[in-house]
């Protein structure tokens, strides 16, 4: 089974470089600053779910703000693997 966050990335990816018209993927990724206005508001939905709404909202607040991360990271260029080696390098003995 693959690991569909890298199924995510490549269809994000993908539709950097082969557009898909009414996509609303491609609206964020061709407007950087209303990827990064997204990446705030689902920001705050997490938050507000963790704090008083039902576990099922905040898991579908966070696959939000992780789909829009994913989308703002492409818009500049920065592949997720960029964030795991991040994480990898502050979890490293």
């Amino acid at each position: 089974m693959t690991n569909f966050l890298d199924t995510l990335t490549a269809i994000i990816t993908n539709r950097k470089t082969n557009p898909k018209p009414g996509s609303y993927t491609n609206v964020l990724l061709a407007d950087r600053t209303k990827a990064a206005q997204k990446v705030g508001e689902e920001a705050s939905e997490v938050v507000v779910a963790a704090l008083v709404q039902s576990d099922e909202r905040l898991i579908e607040e966070m696959a939000d703000l992780i789909y829009h991360g994913l989308v703002l990271l492409e818009s500049r260029d920065i592949p997720w693997a960029k964030v795991l080696d991040e994480l990898e390098r502050r979890h490293s003995p």
